[in-house]
């Protein structure tokens, strides 16, 4: 697949997500599908189940000091666990905008794989040892690969930084 540029010249997310999968040696399966609006609907459409589906979160460590949590699907950041992983007293999740511009990525379409900029990312221990699908750039396309050579690709620190999303109340 050759680059996409945009209109200022720059490469645009899904070029850029596989050019850096590329690039990384990791074998990978691309799928793209259309709008999905759950996390039931992302992993019917990548043909997984919910808890293969990462998400990328940004976290802001401090002052131009971010990260990526790579968060497996039905769970959510223990922000306690999270702060005792690195060592800090304070985290905070950006706004759009900011992700946007420390990452290159809009929400929804956050990887690590051709970020702006090569933040740390964190990885929690249940991404690890199975195949995963990660977001590739773009809305409507992720990756497939293996979670423990997706870690190790991208010099993840892998822990507990999760816990079992709350589950919604039934009438």
């Amino acid at each position: 697949m050759s680059p996409v540029n945009d209109q200022d010249g720059v490469l645009d997310g899904e070029a850029r997500a596989v050019a850096a999968l590329d690039a990384s040696g990791l074998r990978y399966r691309l799928v793209r599908h259309g709008p999905v609006r759950t996390l039931q609907e992302a992993a019917a459409a990548r043909k997984l189940t919910p808890s293969q589906v990462v998400k990328t979160l940004v976290v802001r460590r401090g002052e131009d000091d971010y990260l990526f949590v790579l968060v497996p699907g039905g769970r959510t950041i223990s922000w306690p666990k999270l702060r005792e992983v690195l060592g800090v007293s304070r985290l905070s999740m950006p706004d759009a905008a900011v992700a946007l511009a420390v990452t290159g990525y809009e929400r929804g379409t956050i990887t690590p794989f051709g970020a702006a900029h090569a933040w740390p990312v964190v990885a929690d221990a249940r991404v690890a040892g199975r195949a995963m699908s990660i977001g590739a750039g773009a809305h409507g396309t992720s990756a497939t690969v293996d979670g423990s050579r997706m870690v190790l690709a991208l010099g993840a620190t892998v822990a507990d930084v999760t816990d079992e999303e709350p589950s919604e109340p039934t009438a």
